[in-house]
């Protein structure tokens, strides 16, 4: 919810396209060794079998959505208008319309699931999934995983066994192996283009919370979104979600949602619609290199824990304020956000093995992965009465809470979620995102204690409030 997204990437809104890498001849099977081409014919094979195989699986999605809309003047957007009439003043009655948007898919189990893009399906009423063959199904959305930018459907293929992809470990995805990408761009039609693995492991891309993206200089454009990227063997490596790009054109750098975080989705789907992710109840910063030599390490990486949720997995385990996470079960770690997306694509109930640097000397400890926890309830309350707050809606942050609303799990406290309009907590220019610290001098930790220091009176009431990094004070005089 509140989230920060980089702006020079341009997030596909039309159908992506499916990697895949065609095995060359005089390579073993999967996982071994890749060699290269040999001779003048194993330069020259054709990606047209493994296409063939592979473009049924893959399919696109039509959503309508009805908005509403009234005439608004740009003499409106002037703030001595905005001021008296407020954001969204609009003259004459709101006409409804329908907006309709194109995206893609990729159909993952036999019996008619498919995964996409949220932002592919988000608000819409009416969802479409069209297949290779032109047949459309109407569909159901089974998850919704803005914090993933994921969504898988359901489809009713009425006891047909629909071509399918299945999923790999994307771990075993090395930069420089063959992809091709199939979706449909611009609303051009089904189109194939090919490339490689340009880079693993992009946390910076900045499109969802946990963020390790596959990134390739396959050719993409608006259009592939929710497609796939398929390996050598026809299996599912990656969804793409975005591009980066100045002009909203392709300038060969995509990004894909590695399979691994799919798989994590797609099994919340199959049990029950609901996705519950592991909880670390740690959170650090990275090693840069100013930190590497203060520690006297020879090189930056990892991330040096500064924060323990008392009685959290992490601190369960043994893990220490100090301490240098290197890797996640075996798997290198650079940042937080790796760090972050190894812990969410393991299984609740399992356990996960951090290699660390404890004052420079390395150590394994063993961490629990369990679900974080709602302590205390989320107790989601809009205030109302004659007080400076009224029309302000506030909760307690959990564990479990702030992972919700893509927060540090770490932050408690009592959280402003929105201000209703024209109402006194929105003069004082209250933001969803703030938390609430003291009001009048006194302590405030849960949405209970709100309450009773706003059913009493004053002249003047001084509120603190933490908005980002942030504390800010504010005075109101009644």
């Amino acid at each position: 919810m509140f989230r920060t997204k980089i702006a020079i990437l341009s997030v596909l809104l039309l159908p992506f396209a499916i990697w895949s890498s065609v095995s060359i001849a005089g390579a073993k099977s999967a996982g071994t060794d890749r060699v290269l081409p040999i001779s003048r014919q194993q330069v020259q094979l054709s990606f047209a079998p493994l296409v063939k195989k592979v473009r049924p699986a893959v399919v696109n999605i039509y959503t309508r959505k009805i908005v509403q809309k009234s005439f608004r003047s740009p003499f409106f957007n002037d703030p001595f208008f905005k001021r008296f009439f407020g954001e969204d003043f609009a003259l004459g009655t709101p006409r409804k319309r329908i907006q309709n948007s194109l995206g893609s898919g990729v159909i993952v189990r036999a019996d008619g699931l498919v995964v996409t893009n949220h932002h592919v399906i988000k608000g819409a009423d009416e969802i479409t999934v069209a297949l290779a063959d032109r047949r459309e199904f109407a569909a159901e959305v089974v998850v919704k995983d803005e914090r993933t930018d994921l969504a898988v459907l359901r489809i009713d293929p009425q006891g047909e066994v629909l071509s399918h992809l299945e999923l790999i470990d994307s771990d075993d995805l090395a930069v420089g192996d063959l992809v091709l990408a199939i979706g449909n761009p611009f609303g051009v039609g089904q189109t194939v283009t090919s490339g490689i693995v340009s880079a693993l492991a992009r946390t910076q891309v900045g499109v969802a919370d946990f963020a390790s993206f596959i990134q390739t200089d396959a050719a993409i454009n608006p259009g592939n979104s929710g497609g796939a990227l398929v390996t050598m063997e026809g299996k599912l490596a990656g969804v793409n979600t975005a591009i980066f790009s100045r002009s909203g054109g392709s300038n060969g750098i995509g990004f894909a949602i590695p399979a691994n975080m799919v798989r994590s989705v797609i099994a919340g789907a199959v049990s029950g619609g609901e996705i519950v992710r592991p909880w670390l109840g740690a959170s650090g910063q990275a090693v840069t290199r100013d930190i590497a030599q203060a520690q006297g390490l020879d090189r930056p990486g990892g991330v040096l824990i500064n924060s323990l949720f008392k009685g959290g997995p992490a601190n369960e385990a043994g893990l220490k304020v100090g301490d240098i996470v290197t890797a996640v079960d075996d798997h290198e770690i650079f940042d937080p956000q790796g760090l972050r997306f190894r812990i969410a694509t393991r299984p609740v109930g399992g356990n996960a093995k951090l290699s660390i640097l404890r004052r420079g000397k390395p150590d394994k400890i063993r961490v629990a992965l369990k679900a974080a926890p709602e302590i205390p309830k989320r107790n989601v309350t809009t205030l109302q009465g004659r007080h400076i707050l009224a029309g302000a809606t506030i909760g307690n942050l959990s564990p479990a809470f702030a992972e919700d609303l893509g927060l540090d799990t770490q932050v408690q406290g009592v959280i402003v979620l929105q201000t209703a309009q024209r109402s006194p907590a929105s003069r004082l220019r209250l933001r969803p995102g703030d938390i609430l610290l003291r009001i009048n001098r006194h302590e405030v930790e849960r949405v209970a204690d709100v309450k009773q220091i706003m059913s009493g009176s004053a002249d003047e009431w001084q509120l603190a409030i933490k908005r980002g990094d942030q504390v800010l004070q504010v005075r109101f005089r009644e």
